[in-house]
């Protein structure tokens, strides 16, 4: 018998993890873009590579844009190949970031005429979300500052939470606003949004539709980022997961690298609050393939997801609740540990093959010939991000 019930199966079933159409694109370390052959060389190749990873996975059924890295001449075309591609066009994320003007901040910038081209960045992604129906908004900003003195910390708070008010009131009335945190990183004496708990403050001042997006790269070392989640759910503003991996800062690493039971720590979080297959909170990949290859690189990042899934979901709860409450340490570290160390991989494959999908996603994807493939059809592909 697996050791995947019933139940399970209809959890892991559920699964959507949302992919960045720039893990395909050449990007990567700050200091050298290794390009890959066979690199998109527009959004549409981004989506084709994305549909690759469902197609094999069927955990990744949607992709995330990135503007302007994505912008085409027609969205209701971009969408249109996409759901043909069997696949949907999800969050979008804005970028004030790469632009001369933002050197000094964006929507905390001190002049209203640079804060004015930032917000007016934000409204065009949103006529983005109208034309290719998301419903998520996500604003990271590497906006603060480098030496003491150098900024009004405070009034730079005031200046953001204007500048976001004026973003969030025109959401419609299905879209949401998530907001991401980085302790630091390229500011490196103050970052404007630098913990959840500023994250929090901002998107609970601007109402219902805006929440928390936590990349689980965001955090110094030793934080312990499964309190913040279960904090975030208990207050109803975590809103979407960037998922990656990191050893020293903001490697942007495959997810579960660096720390496997750190994830599973995560997902059991996500399960006691309510998280897991709830719309409002998004999983969704933010990872920079540098060294390896994209299409096998995402692909690997989902299913390292969906098996620490399956480890949380083994969790005895009942059990660990009752060893808990006795305060029976021993125990309840004895249950949770269990259903860590469980190797759910034979049963995961078996269940793929059960629903007619590969039960060696990797293997099989490496057995089909893409990659060769569109190394000989592309020329040229530079397209998403840090190397375009």
């Amino acid at each position: 018998m697996s050791i995947l019930t019933t139940e399970i199966q209809s959890a892991l079933a559920q699964q959507a993890i949302e992919l960045p159409s720039w893990a395909f694109g050449n990007s990567g370390t700050r200091f050298k873009v290794f390009g890959t052959p066979g690199t998109p060389r527009d959004p549409y190749e981004k989506i084709a590579d994305a549909a690759q990873v469902h197609k094999y996975t069927a955990l990744a059924p949607s992709v995330a844009l990135h503007i302007p890295w994505d912008l085409v001449d027609s969205f209701d075309d971009l969408r249109r190949h996409a759901e043909d591609l069997g696949v949907s066009l999800g969050t979008i994320n804005s970028n004030t970031f790469q632009d001369d003007d933002y050197k000094f901040g964006a929507l905390t910038h001190e002049d209203a005429g640079v804060r004015r081209k930032a917000i007016d960045h934000h409204l065009a992604c949103i006529d983005v979300m109208d034309a290719t129906g998301s419903r998520d908004l996500k604003i990271w900003l590497a906006e603060g500052s480098n030496y003491p003195g150098q900024a009004d910390m405070r009034g730079r708070q005031d200046r953001l939470h204007e500048s976001l008010q004026e973003i969030y009131a025109r959401l419609g009335d299905e879209q949401r606003l998530v907001l991401e945190y980085k302790f630091f990183e390229p500011a490196f004496y103050h970052t404007d949004v630098p913990d959840w708990g500023t994250s929090y403050a901002q998107v609970a001042a601007l109402g219902d539709k805006a929440s928390v997006c936590l990349d689980t790269g965001h955090h110094a070392p030793g934080t312990n980022i499964e309190f913040i989640v279960m904090q975030l759910l208990r207050l109803g503003k975590l809103g979407s997961f960037d998922f990656n991996s990191r050893f020293y800062a903001d490697d942007d690493l495959i997810v579960g690298a660096a720390d496997p039971f750190q994830l599973f720590r995560i997902i059991v979080e996500v399960i006691r609050g309510g998280g897991l297959n709830n719309p409002d909170v998004a999983f969704m990949l933010d990872q920079c393939h540098n060294v390896e290859d994209k299409v096998p690189g995402q692909i690997r990042s989902v299913l390292n997801v969906q098996e620490m899934t399956a480890r949380a979901l083994l969790v005895d709860r009942e059990a660990l609740t009752a060893a808990q409450r006795s305060g029976d340490v021993l125990e309840a570290n004895r249950i949770f540990m269990d259903a860590f160390y469980t190797d759910v991989r034979p049963a995961l494959a078996e269940w793929r093959e059960s629903r007619g999908l590969p039960a060696d996603p990797m293997r099989a994807f490496a057995e089909s010939g893409y990659l060769a493939q569109i190394a000989a059809d592309r020329v040229g592909g530079v397209q998403a991000g840090w190397g375009a």
